[in-house]
């Protein structure tokens, strides 16, 4: 479960990315945890989300959404075809080795800029997530659904179906991510929620 990620970029690249005419004033970049607000693509350009959904049920925002049971749950069905993108330079997770914890920074290899796979509200933002990449499958039974740059406009595409996109939200066989675990500086660190 992704619960930290980070975006760190200049706004001209996000611009040129994801072929935006501009980005919001209020741009906020670093590490970004639930409830924070990050900036979102959707067909009409980008947009400003707090990531987490409020739910009445839980005291605490619903920050990811499991791909494989995402048009079964009535808290996403509606959202289904509120697609967007949440642009990311790296996400973290965090390793267990009995009660410790690494935190491990996760990236994509000569890309400086990525997307992952989000549905809104119009307010709130959850990443949708699933079976890890064999290459960080050690780390964590779960990551956060990228999107290849191909299939981005695919995802958002508002004439679209969520059926018609469902595939999207499978495993890339081809992606590849590299992961850069901290030694922990306290015996707990890790997610925001446990």
């Amino acid at each position: 479960m992704c619960s930290q990620f980070e975006l760190n970029t200049r706004p001209d690249d996000l611009t040129r990315c994801f072929d935006l005419d501009g980005v919001p004033d209020r741009l906020i970049q670093g590490e970004i945890r639930p409830t924070n607000y990050t900036i979102c693509v959707g067909p009409d350009g980008s947009f400003m989300n707090r990531w987490g959904l409020k739910v009445d049920w839980d005291s605490k925002p619903l920050i990811n959404a499991r791909a494989e049971t995402l048009n079964k749950k009535r808290t996403f069905l509606p959202l289904l075809n509120s697609r967007c993108l949440v642009p990311a330079s790296a996400y973290f997770e965090w390793r267990r080795e009995g009660k410790v914890r690494f935190k491990n920074r996760i990236t994509i290899p000569n890309l400086r800029l990525f997307a992952f796979a989000g549905l809104t509200n119009g307010e709130n933002v959850t990443l949708v997530t699933c079976q890890p990449v064999p290459s960080i499958a050690q780390i964590h039974s779960r990551m956060p659904v990228i999107l290849s740059s191909d299939d981005q406009k695919t995802w958002i595409d508002a004439e679209r179906d969520y059926h018609d996109v469902a595939h999207l939200v499978l495993p890339r066989l081809d992606l590849e991510l590299t992961a850069d675990e901290e030694a922990p500086s306290s015996p707990r660190q890790g997610d925001l929620f446990d």
